[in-house]
């Protein structure tokens, strides 16, 4: 006992000062704690399958707490003003009336509230539920209102918790995060941009192409977006480009009036699915957007023709869906010589028609300075397609200039493709005369990117240094597209010249094919008739030799000239030696071009059975 006693005291002695100099936790590692041990209560529950479950649901409910404690806030400003204030969201579905008390509505009665129809809500009244309440919502509001953007956010979501205790667990704990605290939002955001990566990853091959952050700030620092103009995402996902643009032009704000433009007139998305809809206005909420402007529908479905001044933009950053295929209805949304099903393609055709046109009208009267300027990411197959991408890409070059490609290295986007992707930068007000490529090389001994050893923002320090005092080097060329233009006209010219003559050779022996049906219609003496017959053959048959020879003269001529329109072109400096391929490189770039070859195959079966119709 003695020696008990005598113990004791000095493990005391140890302990106290252990516990008076812990140091309190502080914003992020709550918060971190916070989210971490909703996420333990997420795994237990039956009815979610992993990240891409758990964090839509995440999300959600933060959504909701962030508008109550945003309306709180305007509340009291209003009542200092001695104002009246119009709630967004009405009682009993505001969050203060159904979630934020810790022993509140929980179990079978709080799905039955956030999911049913029709149900008995926290109040003890019958009405709608939570969720056919708030998609409700649109029918109440202007058109880009507050109301509408949270009907379109809850469109798609659904609550695949099937127990309600832990949902009630959800709560109380998202209840803990005070959305009305700077320090807080600003912790938050970090810490959702890292949930999203985690649900990027557990979507694994199937999920979208997100685009790694390091890429994002490079084009968004070499486009550099000026405060007053006004940007553009049309593929916005979960709104990376948008959030780097507005943290980019927050540096810029020096008055109240700068402020008012960069929160309600400068940034612009769109995003056709409801999952990524949502979490692009979260992301943008939690980073300081205060009513994120993004429009919820595919974008292509709009006619490109009836886009005018009016709507057209500044700067465009974006990266259009890889590989996607669209419906014949959104093919008849662009001109007949550049329609395709290919998404990317079609969505570069609409990017070229957003850009603002130099001297055009904008808000308030005054005529644009500049024309449009974009940086697209778009996969290999775009540098060297040919048939409706040859197209398209001529008219690129002749009314845009496309000053530079940056090709980006073999997994950036791994582990989602393997496809090599490339950085377009372009203005409009062409066209192109030269063209300036960026080569961004591996870092020493690595011969790709991977999941777990990503490109990271320091491996552009170069590129960045390049792209202000251009030089030719081991990593950069320049072509002279003008001069490569210029020499292919001159080279099919000839052959088109011919197949002109040859065309016009071939409509003049047609016209006297009709000239003659005509004559032995009218001809009764039947030797008579046997003769024009014979001269009617005779022209059939050097209607079909001129033909043929204006198609070969033809595809003489275009096999000079649409070449230049292969963008995919190698460096020029870079060491001639030979390599082992990794045959996984090997097989995913095979399985490009395959890809590539059965597009066109498919264009030309359509155009095949259009000419048999």
């Amino acid at each position: 006992m003695a020696k008990a006693s005598t113990a004791a005291p000095a493990e005391k002695k140890t302990r106290a000062p252990r516990k008076t100099a812990k140091a309190p936790l502080t914003t992020r590692e709550n918060l971190s704690a916070l989210i971490g041990t909703a996420r333990k209560i997420l795994r237990k529950d039956k009815g979610l399958n992993g990240d891409a479950d758990r964090l839509p649901l995440l999300t959600w409910v933060m959504f909701l707490k962030f508008l109550d404690d945003l309306e709180i806030v305007h509340e009291e400003e209003a009542e200092l003003d001695g104002k009246r204030y119009e709630p967004i969201i009405e009682a009993p579905y505001r969050w203060r009336d159904w979630a934020a008390r810790e022993d509140g509505i929980s179990g079978d009665e709080l799905l039955a509230f956030i999911g049913q129809e029709q149900t008995r809500r926290a109040d003890g009244s019958a009405g709608p539920g939570l969720f056919a309440y708030l998609r409700s919502l649109g029918s109440r509001g202007a058109k880009g209102s507050q109301r509408e953007v949270i009907a379109n956010v809850f469109k798609g979501v659904q609550n695949r918790m099937v127990s309600g205790y832990l949902l009630r667990d959800i709560l109380n704990k998202i209840n803990g995060i005070h959305f009305s605290a700077s320090e807080e939002i600003h912790t938050l955001s970090h810490l959702y941009e890292s949930m999203l990566r985690e649900m990027r990853d557990a979507a694994g091959d199937s999920g979208e192409f997100y685009t790694p952050r390091p890429v994002v700030r490079f084009m968004v620092q070499a486009m550099d977006p000026q405060l007053g103009e006004t940007v553009l995402d049309p593929a916005c996902g979960t709104g990376g480009f948008l959030v780097e643009a507005f943290h980019h032009m927050a540096g810029q704000v020096k008055n109240p009036d700068q402020r008012r433009t960069l929160q309600r007139s400068s940034l612009f998305g769109q995003e056709a699915k409801p999952l990524p809809y949502m979490l692009a206005q979260m992301n943008l909420l939690l980073h300081g957007l205060e009513a994120p402007q993004i429009a919820y529908g595919n974008t292509l479905e709009r006619r490109i023709n009836e886009i005018g001044h009016s709507e057209r933009v500044d700067v465009i950053l974006t990266n259009p869906p890889f590989g996607g295929e669209e419906e014949a209805g959104i093919k008849n949304n662009f001109p007949p010589n550049m329609q395709t099903a290919e998404t990317a393609l079609l969505f570069l055709q609409y990017i070229m028609r957003k850009l603002r046109v130099a001297g055009a009208p904008v808000a308030g009267g005054k005529a644009a300075a500049r024309g449009g300027r974009a940086a697209v990411v778009v996969p290999n197959g775009t540098l060297f397609g040919d048939g409706i991408c040859a197209v398209i890409k001529q008219e690129m070059l002749k009314e845009f200039r496309l000053h530079t490609i940056v090709k980006l290295p073999q997994g950036v986007f791994a582990p989602y493709t393997d496809i090599p992707a490339n950085l377009l930068f372009f203005e409009r007000g062409g066209p192109t005369d030269t063209i300036w490529y960026y080569e961004l090389p591996l870092p020493e001994g690595r011969k790709k990117y991977s999941k777990t050893a990503p490109l990271q923002f320091e491996e552009f320090t170069a590129a960045q240094a390049w792209w202000t005092a251009r030089e030719e080097g081991p990593q950069a060329w320049k072509v002279d597209f003008a001069a490569k233009r210029a020499a292919a006209v001159e080279a099919a010219t000839p052959h088109w010249q011919r197949a002109e003559a040859a065309r016009a050779a071939a409509m003049a022996q047609a016209k006297t094919v009709r000239e003659l049906e005509q004559d032995i219609a009218a001809q009764a003496d039947s030797a008579r008739k046997a003769k024009l017959q014979d001269r009617q053959r005779a022209a059939k048959a050097e209607q079909q030799v001129q033909e043929q020879a204006a198609k070969a003269a033809q595809a003489e001529g275009d096999a000079l000239y649409w070449p230049i329109y292969n963008l995919d072109l190698k460096n020029p400096h870079a060491k001639s030696e030979l390599e082992h391929a990794d045959p996984k490189d090997l097989i995913a770039s095979m399985r490009e071009h395959e890809a590539e070859v059965m597009r066109l195959l498919g264009e030309i079966e359509a155009l095949v059975n259009e000419v048999q119709v």
